[in-house]
């Protein structure tokens, strides 16, 4: 089915189709200068000192987990068994890496308006048993990182962040991602900007970055400088340091292509940060009061990744019937993310537990949906919208 207001559109132009030629002609696509040449322009866009790019958001995921438990660094190691707090309501791989690395998982509730933590009830579910935080930044709105930092206070609590729907949202003029000790990004093809498949990593910390370096190709060190903080200095032969390996790692190496996409999409990002902004407003100048439907609201600065339509309590309007009314405008739609993932069968699997109740996350699994926002203005579709009774 076509639709006229689609989940998401291609940003790419001649530069990028040009950029894949040029990696074509050259006849090396495995990982190489695109790729590092990517990394160092995000990492100077985002303000970190590194940047790791990997094939995937959800991959990034994973080594932030993995990393800390590798780390020689007291702070920031975590240990099987240890608890990390997360929202109700993320992607299936926000969870994912805690449960291979046996950590106990606690749910927390979201709130009903921002889609983040209800920052009361996280303030309430940590523990002295907390050793980590993973916040999730939903569709583009950034979590409040201020109230968050108060929460943690001196406590020994690791933060880390999945930002891979928030790319270029901000918090206190700081981009979202670089709060927690490392941060995750997708460059998928539905998100801010797009390298087919991608993922990136950003840090401060140099034993953290060296780590995820050798993490991403196999565990070995061919990556690694000479003195490096993750295992003895490597001999000055290339030979014997062709395969040797330090740590449990991993393939999940990108392309020379992803690079270069990468590179040349990062050049129109801010434009089109700024386009789905102006979008943002538009939704909230024709939907905030919307006597139905309650709408995102926003923390910070939101890059607005799509637009949360969320049936109001006590509304006698039902999701299907949302939903049936959408499609026949033209909207494509989405749950909200995955819902409440605690309903979700595979987290039986899981070391978990629930905080509280999850009254918000049920609210938005039954109730919620999204529809997209685009780097380019859309305002017939915020006239649309603003007609559904």
């Amino acid at each position: 089915m076509s639709f006229k207001f689609p989940l998401a559109a291609a940003s790419w132009d001649k530069e990028e189709i040009d950029a894949m030629q040029r990696v074509i002609a050259s006849g090396m696509f495995t990982m190489g200068a695109n790729v590092q040449a990517f990394e160092r322009d995000f990492a100077d866009y985002v303000g970190s000192r590194h940047c790791v790019m990997v094939n995937s958001g959800s991959s990034a995921n994973l080594l932030i987990v993995a990393a800390l438990f590798y780390t020689q660094s007291d702070k920031l190691k975590l240990q099987r068994g240890d608890e990390v707090i997360v929202p109700a309501v993320s992607w299936s791989t926000t969870y994912y890496p805690l449960y291979q690395y046996g950590l106990r998982i606690k749910f927390v509730d979201i709130d009903l308006h921002t889609l983040n933590y209800d920052l009361d009830q996280l303030e309430q579910a940590v523990t002295d048993k907390t050793r980590a935080i993973m916040a999730v930044n939903l569709l583009g709105n950034p979590n409040d990182f201020g109230r968050i930092q108060q929460i943690i206070g001196k406590r020994d609590i690791v933060l880390i962040e999945d930002n891979c729907e928030s790319m270029g949202a901000a918090y206190q003029g700081k981009q979202a991602g670089t709060f927690g000790v490392m941060g995750s990004f997708s460059s998928f093809f539905s998100h801010h900007i797009s390298t087919m498949e991608g993922g990136l990593i950003v840090t401060d910390d140099e034993e953290l970055y060296q780590i995820l370096l050798s993490l991403r190709a196999h565990g070995w060190t061919r990556n690694l400088p000479k003195h490096n903080l993750v295992c003895s200095d490597k001999s000055d032969d290339p030979f014997k340091e062709s395969f040797r390996f330090v740590l449990p790692g991993y393939n999940v190496r990108p392309l020379e292509l992803e690079g270069a996409l990468g590179v040349e999409q990062l050049k129109r990002l801010p434009k089109m940060i700024e386009a789905r902004r102006k979008n943002g407003k538009l939704l909230q100048a024709a939907l905030g009061n919307h006597p139905e439907i309650l709408i995102q609201r926003e923390i910070g600065e939101s890059s607005w990744f799509g637009f949360s339509l969320v049936i109001r309590p006590g509304s006698q309007l039902t999701r299907n019937a949302l939903v049936e009314k959408l499609n026949a405008l033209g909207f494509e739609c989405r749950p909200i993310v995955a819902g409440n993932f605690a309903n979700n069968e595979v987290v039986k699997y899981f070391d978990s537990e629930v905080h509280g109740t999850l009254k918000n996350a049920e609210h938005i699994d039954r109730n919620g949906l999204f529809v997209g926002n685009h780097h380019y203005p859309i305002p017939e579709a915020f006239a649309v919208l603003e007609s559904i009774e």
